[in-house]
């Protein structure tokens, strides 16, 4: 499996994956499926500091993640936020893995300190994938968020990285 910097010609397959999620579960707060526009506007968004890259197997995108700036003040350009979405039927084998390692590597090789992710409460599979990459609890937000007519918590992990991207003692 390959993964790789997201490219323009990617967006329809990262819009798919992330619209399912927006339908049918907690992992985004999002209601609103995206456009076609909004995605490649994400996509733009997506590159330099704050990259997107997706994981491909056999031609076929079946991942993606990204770095997002974690506040808009100047003291926080040295922390991001991390997202990871694998296709359905892709989940399981070890996808979202290789997605969060790239992405603590460029967070790294960009000169971030702290990689936050902030975890819907239900997700338990997403904050396992953070603990096997090293991402400590930070804490929990309590109903923060309400979707499908329920309350929903939201995790917070973190991850502090050395100047070459490698985890923190």
């Amino acid at each position: 499996m390959e993964v790789r910097r997201a490219e323009t010609g990617d967006a329809e397959t990262i819009r798919a994956i992330y619209n399912a999620e927006v339908g049918g579960s907690t992992v985004t707060f999002d209601m609103v499926p995206r456009t076609p526009a909004e995605q490649l506007e994400w996509m733009v968004q997506h590159r330099g500091a704050h990259p997107a890259v997706v994981a491909v197997e056999a031609g076929q995108v079946v991942g993606f993640g990204s770095l997002s700036a974690f506040r808009d003040r100047p003291a926080y350009a040295t922390s991001v936020e991390d997202s990871v979405y694998v296709a359905a039927e892709w989940r399981g084998r070890g996808v979202g893995g290789l997605l969060l390692a790239e992405l603590v590597r460029l967070a790294g090789d960009h000169g971030f300190h702290a990689v936050l992710a902030r975890i819907s409460g239900d997700n338990a599979a997403s904050i396992a994938l953070h603990q096997g990459q090293g991402f400590f609890l930070v804490g929990v937000e309590r109903e923060v968020g309400r979707k499908f007519g329920r309350w929903i918590d939201v995790t917070v992990m973190q991850l502090l990285l050395r100047p070459s991207g490698q985890h923190r003692d």
